[in-house]
This record gives C-alpha cells, sequence and structure tokens, in this order.
C-alpha cells in the first residue's frame, strides 16, 4: 500500500505525453496559418529538384 502512494513515475509520463501533444496542436495549427506559404515554399523545392 505504501508503494502506491508515493509511485511518481506514471505522473511523470503523463506530463511528457501532455507536453507533447500540446506541441504537437500548436505545430499544426501553425501549420494551418501558414498553409499558403509552406505550398509555395514546397513547390519551388520540387522545382528547383526537377
Amino acid at each position: 500500500m505504501h508503494g502506491l502512494i508515493h509511485d511518481d513515475e506514471g505522473q511523470g509520463l503523463v506530463e511528457y505525453a501532455l507536453v507533447i501533444f500540446i506541441i504537437a496542436i500548436a505545430v499544426i495549427v501553425a501549420m494551418g496559418f501558414m498553409r499558403g506559404q509552406l505550398q509555395t515554399l514546397f513547390s519551388n523545392i520540387g522545382n528547383n529538384l526537377t
């Protein structure tokens, strides 16, 4: 019973998962706002490679 009260490993894992989730959401939102610029950038890269 004493081990269950002081087990913090799961809490740290959940905190890391939440941070990664928030960063992923921020990246997705940023890519949505910059969609036109990203399309132009990748088009230019593709045209320069061919």
